[in-house]
């Protein structure tokens, strides 16, 4: 999502509520699967996206990223990236090599409810720095999910994920950030994986209720990214990898639930 932090009203949602997301989680959280075994040399990125169209449409869920309102419509089911592409890389007749890194982000509707998760996998033999980046990335997101049930506010969590890439050499990504999720895909809050003054002063309390489709993106170079001329893939400015990864997460009162896990 977008950065562009401005003041929140944010809708809790019920246990009943949550449970739903829950449904709609478990179908993202099977495409992605489907997804993952496809995810080798010589595989075709359209193959991915028909393979995940087909699972939401054995469960009747609505794929929430085709058509999706830009310069022009999104044209697919899932977002696909590529090595320097950071998010919402376009499906095509590419072919997957030894040595891409591969990220898949998709999202689903189902009785009202929305979902929204991605993987980064590394394709055949990939450089131990380039397995490095995929596991901090993992790790930030891991930290987010532990942190969301002990803090008081969303930029104290986010704070350590920052910590822990910069600490690892890598940087985070400011330009994009996750977002609060329910009805529709993109609610409030925004839910940026770094902190600073800006985000503080819009930042909001951690409380039962909240759901959260938190993604860091981590670069192996600088935090800079720019879009293509398609309107839509974001790549780093510098054309060194990048990770993403991401879950929608419920806060409630028993703790943290994962809503996308597998």
């Amino acid at each position: 999502m977008l950065k562009t932090l401005v003041p929140q009203k944010i809708e809790l949602k019920s246990e009943k509520d949550i449970a739903s997301m829950r449904e709609s989680g478990k179908v993202v959280a099977e495409a992605l699967r489907v997804a993952r075994s496809l995810g080798q040399p010589g595989a075709k990125t359209s193959d991915i996206d028909a393979a995940i169209t087909a699972v939401f449409t054995k469960h009747k869920a609505e794929p929430l990223f085709k058509g999706y309102p830009g310069k022009t419509p999104f044209p697919a089911v899932t977002c696909i990236s590529l090595n320097e592409q950071v998010v919402h890389g376009i499906p095509s007749s590419r072919v997957l090599r030894s040595g891409d890194l591969l990220k898949i982000d998709t999202a689903c509707k189902m009785n009202g409810w929305c979902a929204d998760a991605a993987i980064c996998l590394p394709i055949g033999e990939v450089s131990p720095e380039v397995r490095r980046l995929v596991r901090v990335a993992e790790e930030a997101l891991e930290i987010a999910i532990r942190e969301l049930g002990r803090r008081r506010w969303w930029s104290e969590v986010a704070s350590a994920m920052e910590k822990h890439v910069r600490g690892q050499g890598f940087s985070v990504v400011e330009q994009f950030v996750g977002h609060g999720i329910g009805r529709v895909m993109h609610e409030a809050p925004q839910v940026p994986n770094y902190s600073n003054r800006d985000v503080k002063k819009h930042d909001y309390r951690l409380e039962p209720g909240l759901t959260l489709a938190i993604e860091p993106m981590v670069n192996m170079g600088r935090k800079d990214v720019l879009e293509l001329p398609d309107h839509w893939t974001v790549i780093t400015r510098d054309r060194l990898p990048s990770a993403h990864v991401e879950h929608t997460v419920a806060l409630t009162a028993q703790g943290v639930q994962v809503l996308t896990a597998d």
